[in-house]
């Protein structure tokens, strides 16, 4: 009989990590789930018992995450699954966004998945299994949105270290997948979840516009369904070797076709000066 996999998810009070610990728990594995709240989580979801353990975590700080997974692995014996899903939308361009403003965004949503893979993969490196599953954005694939340029530049860099962790886990038999979900219908847009510019220009016009329609009226008309998303995320960890890359709903697959194809025809029309630079 298989053993119950155990699920570490941070982030799980609200949006997508909130609807997979649900589906997690309806469906029988254990789950260590983190929040910045720990009554929130017991709120939703319960308090402790034998498959669910709800912890309070700043993921931003190091020794509370490493503490966190300790108590995780404690309580379960081991962790399997690790899904990187805390962080929070910040919109601004680059230059109203201040230092502090761009910091804590890449503190939380860069800094912060960086922590839990920090303490967390000396557990899956002595038990030569494991799958991590970092949650970056569309926008951490095509960063094409006025407004959206610290934000996109987080959930790139979420990326780009799934990468290279990909690579580096491979000999311990656990896997890295970074995931790219487009709009889904969860409250990402509601207070909480997203910041605005504390000192706006109003001169900045299509950011101005954007931030509008995400807060007025992409919000809670996203044509994703979470539920639907968590349910790929159990399938893909099933499976013998999952991707590297994995992105989720239509408009993301849109998305990154269509970078895909600016990025072809960049490559193609530069491609003289490009070349031009070898011995």
């Amino acid at each position: 009989m298989e053993t119950r996999k155990v699920w570490l998810v941070t982030g799980a009070s609200k949006g997508l990590g909130h609807t997979l610990v649900k589906k997690l728990l309806q469906n029988n594995y254990a789950v260590v789930a983190t929040s910045r709240r720990v009554a929130s989580l017991i709120e939703e979801i319960g308090d402790t018992s034998e498959i669910f353990l709800p912890i309070e975590v700043n993921v931003t700080d190091d020794h509370d995450v490493k503490k966190a997974i300790e108590k995780g692995v404690a309580h379960f014996g081991k962790i399997d699954v690790v899904v990187n899903n805390a962080g929070y939308g910040q919109i601004g361009t680059l230059e109203e966004l201040s230092d502090d403003e761009a910091r804590e965004n890449f503190d939380v949503n860069v800094f912060g998945s960086l922590n839990v893979i920090r303490n967390v993969m000396p557990y899956l490196r002595q038990q030569k299994s494991g799958a991590i599953f970092n949650i970056s954005s569309v926008g951490g694939l095509f960063g094409g949105f006025a407004g959206w340029g610290i934000y996109c530049a987080t959930k790139f860099a979420v990326a780009g270290f799934t990468e290279a962790l990909a690579e580096e886990v491979k000999a311990f038999g656990v896997s890295a997948t970074v995931v790219y979900p487009g709009y889904f219908r969860t409250d990402f847009l509601s207070n909480g979840s997203v910041k605005t510019p504390v000192s706006p220009i109003q001169e900045y016009e299509a950011a101005r516009q954007s931030e509008k329609t995400h807060l007025n009226s992409i919000s809670g008309n996203q044509p994703n369904d979470p539920e639907k998303a968590a349910d790929v995320l159990i399938a893909i960890s099933k499976e013998a070797t999952p991707p590297v890359h994995l992105l989720l709903g239509t408009d993301a697959y849109d998305m990154a076709k269509n970078k895909a194809n600016l990025l072809n025809k960049d490559i193609e029309q530069w491609k003289s000066y490009t070349l031009s630079t070898a011995f």
